[in-house]
């Protein structure tokens, strides 16, 4: 419960169906406009629903199946200490955005560079500012002497459909602490965000892990 008396959102993956969505007073669509919310509500993440964001059962016709993949990536987070931050970089739960090595190549490096992350590449704020913008939790900072931030704060609960990148459609990025409670305990690197796949191609649902770009996914909703 929150504070102020009113239940907090909770998100339900359900084995081999949809994303059972429970009291969350926040949803939008890629444009950033809101969406109708109702206290339960079932959310496609099989990629098949004629009428996404919300399942019509399409799950239970298609073989959508939510196991694990052999071929995710490696689930480990990786350390880098700069002068005056340090970067920790877990690729396996990475949504592949792309924010960072967009708009950070001097850190986010590419080219087989050794290291591939240089935390004194660009100044301590525009990394902070990266790791704040990363929607899956794979990055995350900490200054000299202080603790691992891995959560954005102040954000109310919310869940948004990933706006449309290198012409593909994403997943829920999901912000404020949404409790997720799958068969597996699958537990996303920050508590305080992630993203879920949606378009049920991902190799480590239930988080999404770029897979949309290779099955070309697009939502015309």
């Amino acid at each position: 419960m929150a504070d102020d008396g009113t239940k907090r959102p909770t998100i339900r993956a359900l084995d081999n169906g949809p994303l059972l969505v429970a009291d969350l007073g926040n949803l939008s669509r890629k444009d950033g406009g809101p969406l109708a919310v109702s206290p339960q509500m079932a959310l496609c993440r099989c990629g098949g629903s004629a009428s996404k964001p919300a399942c019509d059962g399409t799950h239970a016709r298609n073989g959508f199946t939510d196991g694990k993949s052999a071929e995710r990536g490696v689930d480990e987070v990786k350390v880098y200490v700069g002068s005056q931050i340090t970067i920790h970089d877990n690729r396996g739960v990475c949504a592949h955005r792309g924010y960072c090595t967009d708009e950070l190549p001097s850190v986010w490096r590419g080219g087989g560079q050794d290291p591939p992350v240089d935390p004194d590449g660009a100044s301590v704020e525009a990394i902070i500012h990266i790791c704040e913008k990363c929607p899956s939790g794979a990055l995350s900072y900490s200054l000299p002497s202080g603790p691992r931030v891995q959560a954005v704060a102040g954000r109310e609960p919310a869940i948004a459909i990933a706006e449309r990148h290198y012409d593909q459609d994403g997943g829920y990025d999901v912000s404020g602490t949404i409790p997720l409670e799958t068969s597996r305990d699958d537990r996303p690197e920050s508590t305080e965000h992630y993203v879920l796949c949606r378009c049920g191609g991902s190799r480590n649902k239930p988080f999404c892990d770029g897979q949309h770009w290779y099955v070309k996914f697009l939502d015309e909703g």
